[in-house]
């Protein structure tokens, strides 16, 4: 998916591959399988909270969501690097998922600082 794309479409797109990924997991014996389930949670709880964030009925409650957007990432950077770290998987099979869930990282960061100086401002 384009960088260029919507937050929403970015996060949808990282919840499949996210998906994807935890059905191969899920498919392994022992540990993989717990960790697919930690990954599922909080990978595609990102796009969830992004699209509860949409319909936001308060600056406070956008920022809430995104804010838990943002802790959903940090979590799924984590359970990325994990696997990684552990050897279940490569970082060619799965850099591109960890460097997409740094770029959500920032934008959700970025998304947040900028509601918050525009809340300031008013």
């Amino acid at each position: 998916m384009s960088r260029n794309a919507s937050i929403s479409d970015r996060t949808f797109d990282f919840a499949v591959r996210i998906t994807k990924l935890c059905s191969y997991l899920d498919k392994q014996p022992c540990t993989p399988r717990l960790l697919a389930n930690q990954l599922f949670r909080a990978g595609t709880s990102i796009g969830a909270n992004i699209e509860e964030s949409r319909s936001a009925q308060s600056n406070k409650d956008f920022i809430s969501k995104q804010s838990i957007s943002l802790k959903e990432a940090r979590e799924t950077k984590f359970w990325l690097r994990l696997l990684i770290s552990s050897e279940i998987m490569t970082e060619k099979q799965i850099g591109n998922l960890i460097s997409e869930c740094e770029q959500l990282i920032k934008n959700i960061a970025k998304s947040i600082v900028t509601k918050q100086n525009l809340k300031l401002n008013m």
